[in-house]
């Protein structure tokens, strides 16, 4: 690139095509729209999954299942892991285990799962145990923390006696008193 290349194909004061003027404009008679059929007609547009007529892939493929947007991401770990990653006496948190790489990706919820073979004492902290991992963890000399998950939110249910008083008790306004 060269100096006198820089400003190369900017145009201030461009005019703006006017689409429609006469065959000399580049855009007259059918204005770039072509000859007959939906496209060439005003406010027409087409969806965005059409294919030209043909059946849209959203159509062709099967569907099965659904996708739980409620639901909790549990992540699963084995024993095995935990014994090949941390060094015995170790305090087993849920931080610890994103931070050192070990329970990876996006999840809400640890689940220790049985699976190899466990020597080492740890303290293992996660939302939900195996009954064999359990069982491997206390026999190492280790102990296991249940960590409680979110809460789930209710909906839905009746007010509670409290908050019926504390609303009674607000003032309400008196159109008589404003006058």
């Amino acid at each position: 690139m060269k100096l006198n290349d820089v400003n190369k194909g900017i145009h201030k004061r461009r005019r703006r095509l006017r689409i429609g003027r006469g065959p000399g404009s580049g855009r007259g008679k059918t204005s770039g729209r072509g000859h007959k059929g939906q496209g060439q007609l005003a406010g027409w547009s087409a969806p965005s999954i059409f294919e030209g007529g043909r059946s849209p892939i959203i159509r062709r493929i099967p569907k099965r299942g659904f996708h739980n947007r409620h639901g909790l991401i549990v992540k699963s770990i084995n024993v095995s892991d935990l014994e090949a990653a941390f060094d015995s006496g170790t305090e087993i948190t849920l931080d610890l285990l994103r931070s050192s790489g070990v329970a990876k990706g996006i999840w809400q919820q640890l689940k220790i799962l049985g699976n190899g073979s466990l020597t080492k004492s740890l303290k293992v902290s996660a939302h939900a145990f195996s009954k064999q991992a359990r069982e491997k963890i206390l026999a190492a000399g280790g102990s296991v923390n249940e960590v409680p998950g979110p809460a789930p939110v209710a909906k839905g249910g009746k007010k509670t006696a409290s908050a019926k008083s504390s609303s009674a008790q607000s003032p309400s306004p008196d159109p008589a008193a404003s006058e």
